[in-house]
């Protein structure tokens, strides 16, 4: 199942539960944390980051942008416009559907992963099979990704919802751990949708070796 497949089935989920809007919600007791060091240059497995591109890029994967509010400018005398803030990203995955759980991995060296960790809230945006440039345009740093790109805030955060997209998650920021060179940001669900009345019309974008492609079903 791909990942705008997940979400249209988390949103049947949460419609169909007719008792979530006036239950209390249930707590979630957090696991004991493992301990967390640096890894020793000699516990580096002998693997080329090449290869490892390479041979990882075989694996599929749908595409998202995940977008923030504009968060307030804290750069002493900046002068600057609180902008919205989004990325591309393929490592995006559902995690939990009680309670209601997204993941999504972004690098340590990030500039826009500041920006979403102040606003503390972000949406999901899962690409159609026709937004490949839009894509393009949110993994360039430094740009002015949201010129010219339609959008309208999320219900319950005010994040970007970016025109278009075949489903959308609202989510505030639950969890973040470390994970090598990356970070793992837990995102608890407060709404999600699709578009369209059939949710089986929007087709997803896909990435594969290098390259987009879309789904045919068989």
């Amino acid at each position: 199942m791909g990942h705008a497949g997940m979400a249209a089935a988390a949103v049947r989920y949460l419609r169909s539960d007719r008792t979530r809007a006036t239950a209390p919600p249930r707590p979630v007791e957090a696991l004991p944390r493992p301990e967390l060091r640096c890894v020793r240059e000699g516990e580096r497995a002998p693997v080329d980051q090449a290869e490892f591109r390479r041979v990882l890029g075989s694996f599929a994967t749908g595409v998202t942008v995940i977008t923030a509010p504009p968060a307030p400018d804290t750069t002493p005398g900046s002068g600057r416009a609180p902008r919205p803030a989004g990325f591309a990203c393929q490592s995006f995955s559902s995690l939990s559907l009680d309670p209601p759980l997204v993941v999504f991995m972004v690098g340590r060296t990030s500039t826009t992963w500041p920006r979403i960790a102040r606003a503390g809230v972000f949406c999901v945006n899962v690409l159609g099979a026709d937004q490949a440039e839009l894509c393009r345009r949110f993994a360039v740093s430094g740009s002015d990704k949201f010129a010219g790109v339609a959008h309208d805030p999320a219900p319950v955060t005010g994040s970007p919802r970016l025109a278009g997209a075949a489903a959308w998650i609202d989510c505030a920021i639950h969890a973040v751990h470390p994970g090598g060179d990356h970070l793992i940001v837990v995102g608890r669900v407060e709404a999600l949708g699709t578009p369209g009345a059939d949710d089986a019309a929007s087709a997803p974008l896909l990435f594969h070796r290098g390259r987009f492609g879309g789904f045919t079903a068989g």
